[in-house]
């Protein structure tokens, strides 16, 4: 047992006392679900920020043309139905009745028509749709025009992907935002309702259940397809940074559900017969290094080429996840292990003996300077801490001089925005986690896009990339897609817009007495709280 668990699970019996107060909506009679979250909601829209906790909020407040259910199927949400004409380049999405804001205003097809162009402005597949739309209109209030270039099968997969960032609906006034500006006025049409003068930052944030909401009228609730019933009439996000005190909530009852309890504490909450620890989803997380491109030291290809025979995946791993191989998994490349587009092409970067002077002749060839190297760690997501801590050592066993950068999660994707050199307070890499199903195939994995300015944090430009994922996009069959596959990883281990290091199987707990939980990422429909 490390110092850090042993710490830990000494601070259990008296952090109870340190816990926040009661939720401070718990009115007789009304039901309160209390929720820990893995970390604080530093950003609210989920357009601005591909952050999951901001998807989280943001599947409450606004609800989605599409969903996808737990196989992986795309359905109708806010959409009635589609019709395609004209040989496949046109659609036409109806909306469904009694699809209302917040506010009280009526869902009206220019509103969605508004959230698809800025949702297309930020996203990766939302790009790609955009790039293949010759217009996007409305012809009446439930009528969304889509008329194409060329055919595009995936349109309903884009719209209704549950991946970061999903392509929420907003009224037409906050959709005409600037994508690259936050809104932050909270008006949706999902089943819950933001509560501003709730919200305490880095403490609580509130919600409350939409009374107004119209659920699908057929089907069942699936991920995030099928009607949308709350049974709760408000959830309560606490924040609570300390892995040891959130343990005590849930063992306790002073909380009801924690998103992403630390693998040390696992064997500490089974012991308690009053909390749920259902099993993994096994699409998992994955974790990677990602790499600012556009300044140096690592705008250098054959540095971050260099650094491919450094990464141990299983430091990485057992550092988030201990040494119980149950929580992870090694020899990750470039797709979700569950999915069909997963290969071993180019994996000997990866899998290959370990040789650390090896790695540091190939740095000094590289050209490598002795630039300095700013690596962003947020101290408060113990699962990026950890990633961070391993990052760090490696690239100064590898000789790069590395300046760790410690800070809050919610400050970490503000510093992120920044492009320029760290001598101005930019920033040369960082670690982050991607749910599997968000590097399941190329349409949605965001980290092998080279479109430069238009692509995630790191910007990394690369027209064979793009070239080879445009390929897949309209591959003839399966077939030829895994080989498009196989040669877009072989090319990633060229290029290096970032380097996978693992895949662990989070858990989450919540309280026997919250049933009906939904499977995939936290989602507050369905569920029950006796």
């Amino acid at each position: 047992m490390n110092r850090s668990t042993m710490r830990r699970r000494r601070f259990l019996a008296a952090s109870a006392s340190a816990l926040a107060a009661p939720a401070i909506a718990a009115a007789q009679g009304r039901r309160v679900l209390t929720f820990i979250p893995q970390s604080d909601l530093a950003i609210l829209d989920p357009i601005f920020t591909a952050a999951y906790v901001t998807r989280h909020h943001g599947m409450m407040v606004f609800d989605t043309l599409y969903g996808m259910d737990s196989s992986y199927r795309i359905q109708p949400q806010m959409a009635d139905g589609h019709r395609v004409e004209d040989d496949g380049k046109t659609w036409l999405i109806t909306l469904r009745d009694g699809l209302a804001w917040h506010d009280g205003e009526k869902v009206l097809a220019r509103d969605c028509v508004a959230s698809v162009r800025r949702w297309g402005a930020r996203d990766s597949f939302g790009q790609t749709l955009m790039a293949v739309t010759e217009a996007l209109d409305a012809p009446d209030d439930r009528t969304i025009r889509f008329r194409l270039k060329r055919p595009f099968p995936l349109l309903p997969a884009a719209l209704g992907k549950p991946g970061s960032n999903v392509c929420m609906m907003m009224p037409e006034r906050l959709a005409s935002t600037d994508p690259f500006k936050q809104i932050t006025e909270m008006i949706g049409s999902g089943p819950f309702r933001f509560i501003a003068k709730d919200r305490v930052p880095g403490s609580l944030i509130a919600y409350e259940r939409n009374a107004a909401y119209v659920p699908r009228a057929t089907g069942e609730a699936s991920f995030t397809a099928g009607p949308k019933i709350v049974h709760v009439d408000r959830v309560e996000w606490h924040v609570i940074p300390d892995a040891s005190t959130a343990a005590a909530a849930m063992r306790t009852g002073e909380r009801d559900w924690w998103e992403a309890p630390t693998f040390d504490l696992l064997p500490l909450l089974r012991q308690a017969g009053t909390l749920t620890i259902p099993p993994p989803d096994p699409l998992g997380y994955i974790s990677g290094i990602r790499f600012n491109q556009t300044q140096k030291p690592f705008n250098n290809p054959a540095l971050r080429r260099a650094l491919l025979g450094a990464i141990s995946q299983e430091d990485y791993m057992t550092a988030v996840a201990g040494t119980d191989q149950a929580n992870w998994r090694s020899g990750i490349g470039v797709f979700c292990p569950s999915s069909p587009m997963a290969s071993d092409a180019g994996m000997a970067v990866l899998t290959g003996p370990r040789d650390e002077a090896a790695v540091k002749r190939a740095v000094a060839a590289s050209g490598y300077q002795g630039e300095r190297a700013v690596v962003l760690v947020p101290s408060d997501f113990p699962s990026l801490k950890a990633l961070g801590d391993v990052g760090v050592d490696m690239l100064q066993r590898a000789g790069i001089a590395v300046e760790p950068r410690y800070t809050d999660w919610g400050s970490m994707l503000q510093l992120l925005a920044k492009t320029g050199p760290v001598e101005d307070g930019g920033w040369s890499a960082f670690h982050t986690n991607w749910s599997g199903l968000d590097q399941f195939d190329p349409a949605v994995h965001v980290w092998i896009r080279g479109n430069g300015k238009a692509a995630s944090r790191g910007w990394p430009d690369s027209p064979l990339l793009e070239a080879l994922r445009q390929d897949w996009l309209y591959a003839a069959d399966d077939a030829a897609r895994q080989r498009i596959a196989a040669d877009i990883q072989r090319q990633v281990f060229v290029d290096v817009p970032y380097i996978p290091v693992g895949q662990f199987l989070p858990r989450t707990v919540y309280q026997k007495t919250v049933t009906d939980v939904l499977n995939g990422y936290a989602l507050f429909w369905n569920l029950r709280k006796s």
